[in-house]
């Protein structure tokens, strides 16, 4: 399946896309995407609901973050190997996890604002983990078996504050409001029978800027939930990003950043695409 929310931030309603790649409106059979509906009860009832009874979601709507009640945003750094070359970083021996806000989550579409005038803003295509079943102490071998799906996520980061004034806090370069856009679906974990098999895809203005296969992931999705298990309790609705590959713009010599205007479009294979409008503070994001 793939689950998604729509409507104005806030004031979202549930539904998921039909085999045709039309969106249906969950509304009058579930009160909104959460963690409960996360668990394998109620995503095996939702299977058994005929897409073809429910109503079109309006044309054009906005699409917000597929599920409610994120409590962890966890993302995962240096994670393809050809990324920390480029950034010129050892590849690490064990995950390097790091904090996104909560508050900086958005849906897929939604504006980019620059957070400030010192703003080194880039971009980073990932792919998402999102966990359906609480996990705790989990081994390897069975850590897929707490994943509800998957889901395109942008790690919109500036690197003033990840790396020259942030005190080498990377999460306070990383968690401004609008630099986590997610979505535009959550893609049931049934359906990505396996995650280290995807191509995913970033461009800036049309222009190519990162094209890889999440095979060349230093740790697979299954060691991240694993390995982040054994430091956190992770619940219904957490999220996991696994990092990016290379072809970021401060790998570029010289680097390059997002400017007001720039468009982003991103994707991963059978998850859906994204489209973002890097605005400046006050414009009016949408």
């Amino acid at each position: 399946m793939k689950l998604l929310r729509y409507g104005a931030p806030g004031q979202e309603r549930p539904g998921l896309l039909d085999a045709q790649g039309n969106a249906r409106d969950l509304s009058a059979l579930l009160g909104d995407i959460d963690a409960a509906t996360l668990s394998r009860e109620s995503m095996a009832a939702l299977r058994a609901i005929d897409p073809r009874q429910l109503p079109l979601v309006p044309t054009g709507a906005r699409l917000g973050v597929p599920w409610k009640g994120v409590r962890k945003f966890i993302a995962v750094g240096l994670n393809y190997r050809a990324h920390a070359a480029e950034g010129g970083m050892p590849v690490p021996d064990e995950p390097v996890l790091f904090p996104k806000w909560t508050s900086c989550l958005g849906g897929a579409d939604d504006d980019i604002v620059v957070p400030h005038d010192r703003c080194k803003l880039d971009w980073e295509v990932e792919l998402g983990i999102v966990i359906g079943t609480t996990a705790r102490d989990v081994p390897e071998e069975r850590a897929l078996e707490y994943v509800a799906g998957y889901c395109v996520s942008n790690d919109v980061s500036d690197r003033h504050f990840q790396f020259e004034g942030g005190g080498g806090q990377w999460g306070k370069g990383k968690g401004f409001d609008t630099f986590g856009p997610v979505g535009p679906w959550l893609v049931t974990s049934d359906e990505v029978p396996d995650p280290q098999k995807l191509d995913l895809w970033l461009k800036v203005n049309g222009e190519t800027m990162q094209n890889s296969n999440t095979a060349d992931m230093v740790f697979g999705c299954a060691h991240l939930v694993s390995h982040c298990s054994h430091f956190m309790t992770l619940e219904p609705g957490d999220l996991i990003i696994t990092g990016t590959p290379q072809g970021v713009g401060l790998g570029m010599k010289p680097p390059r950043f997002l400017k007001v205007g720039d468009v982003i479009t991103l994707g991963i294979t059978g998850l859906g695409a994204q489209t973002q409008r890097v605005v400046a503070r006050g414009a009016g994001a949408r």
